[in-house]
C-alpha cells in the first residue's frame, strides 16, 4: 500500500515538471534596441515601464527585457538587431531612432516591432500607412521633422536681426536628411541663410563648434539625431562656452542648460510605446495597430542661459513657452 502511494506521488510530481518548464519558456521577452546608452535612456525607461504596467506587465515578474545599446554607433545596430532575433525575442522595441527601427525591420519580417521615431514612418519605409501599418511594424511618430519649421521660426523670433543660422547634422543618420530638407524650406520662407555643419563623432562635434566660434556664428539649429541626444552634455556645454544661442529638438535640452528646447514630450511617447508593446504581448498584431501621433508638444526656454548670452526674450515669445527654466 505504501509502495503504491509512493509511485503515485512520483508520477504526479513528474507530470508537473513539463508544465512548469513550459510555463517558464512561455515568459515573453522584449528585445530593446537602443541607439543611445543606458545612462541616457534611464529617465525615459521609467515611462516605457509605466506603459507596460498599464497592460499588466512588469520586468522581472511576468516579462523579461534584453537590452542592447550602440551608444551612437549606428553601424552596430544591424549586428545587435540580429542578435536579438537569434534569441527569439517576443517583440522588439526601437525607441527614439529611425536607424534602430530600420535595423530591427531588416533583421526580421515576423517578430513584432514597435518604434518611436521623429521621421515620417511611411517615407522611411517602416510602414505601409499610418492607419494601416501592415506587416510586423508599428509605433509612435513624435513629429520631429514636421516641427522643424516651427522651431526655426521660434529661434528667428528670438534673434530677429540674425540672417544666417548654422545647422548641425549627423550625415550618418537617415533621419537627418528629411529633417534638413524641412529646415531648408522653412529658412527660405523666413529669408534665412543656412550653413550646414556635419558631425558624427564626439571629436567632430568639438571641431564643428570650434569652427562656428571662429566664424562667430550668430545662432545654431541642431538637427534631431540619437547620437546628438546621447551627447547632450557636450552640445550644451560647447554652446555655452562659445556663447552660441542654440535650438534643440528635445525639450529636456533646455532643462539641461540649452537655450531653446522644442519638440514632442519624449516621456509620453515612450509610455505610448510601452502600451503598444504590452498590447502586442497580449496578442494584438502590429498590422492592426495604427501608428500613434505624439500629441504633447513642449516649448521650453532657459532664461538663465538667455541672460548669460545677454539676450532679451520678447514678451510674445515668453508667453508662448510651456515652461521657462530660471
Amino acid at each position: 500500500m505504501l509502495r503504491r502511494e509512493f509511485v503515485k506521488l512520483i508520477a504526479s510530481t513528474a507530470a508537473g515538471w513539463p508544465l512548469a518548464a513550459g510555463a517558464q519558456q512561455a515568459k515573453p521577452v522584449i528585445g530593446y534596441l537602443g541607439a543611445t546608452s543606458r545612462g541616457k535612456d534611464t529617465g525615459m525607461l521609467a515611462s516605457f515601464h509605466a506603459g507596460l504596467k498599464e497592460l499588466g506587465f512588469a520586468e522581472g515578474q511576468n516579462v523579461t527585457i534584453e537590452y542592447r545599446w550602440v551608444e551612437g554607433r549606428y553601424d552596430q545596430l544591424p549586428v545587435l538587431a540580429a542578435e536579438l532575433v537569434r534569441q527569439q525575442v517576443t517583440v522588439m522595441f526601437a525607441p527614439a531612432s529611425t536607424p534602430a527601427a530600420l535595423a530591427a525591420k531588416a533583421a526580421s519580417q515576423t517578430i513584432p516591432i514597435v518604434f518611436t521615431i521623429g521621421a515620417d514612418p511611411v517615407a522611411a519605409g517602416l510602414v505601409a500607412g499610418l492607419s494601416k501599418p501592415g506587416g510586423n511594424v508599428t509605433g509612435v511618430s513624435i513629429l520631429i521633422n514636421l516641427l522643424s519649421s516651427k522651431r526655426l521660426e521660434l529661434l528667428h523670433s528670438l534673434l530677429p536681426k540674425t540672417s544666417a543660422v548654422a545647422v548641425l547634422m549627423n550625415p550618418k543618420s537617415s533621419n537627418a536628411w528629411p529633417d534638413l530638407k524641412e529646415t531648408e524650406a522653412a529658412a527660405k520662407a523666413l529669408g534665412l541663410t543656412l550653413k550646414v555643419v556635419e558631425a558624427s563623432t564626439e571629436q567632430e562635434i568639438a571641431n564643428a563648434f570650434a569652427g562656428l566660434a571662429k566664424e562667430q556664428a550668430a545662432a545654431l539649429f541642431v538637427i534631431a539625431d540619437g547620437f546628438f541626444r546621447n551627447q547632450s552634455g557636450q552640445l550644451v556645454a560647447l554652446a555655452a562656452r562659445h556663447a552660441i544661442p542654440a535650438s534643440y529638438p528635445w525639450p529636456e535640452f533646455a532643462d539641461a542648460g540649452g537655450l531653446i528646447g522644442y519638440g514632442a514630450n519624449q516621456a509620453d511617447a515612450w509610455r505610448q510605446g510601452g502600451v503598444y508593446v504590452g498590447r502586442i504581448l497580449k496578442g494584438e498584431k502590429p498590422a492592426d495597430l495604427p501608428v500613434m501621433q505624439a500629441t504633447k508638444i513642449e516649448f521650453v526656454l532657459n532664461l538663465k542661459t538667455a541672460r548669460a548670452l545677454k539676450l532679451e526674450i520678447p514678451p510674445t515669445l515668453l508667453a508662448l513657452a510651456d515652461r521657462v527654466v530660471e
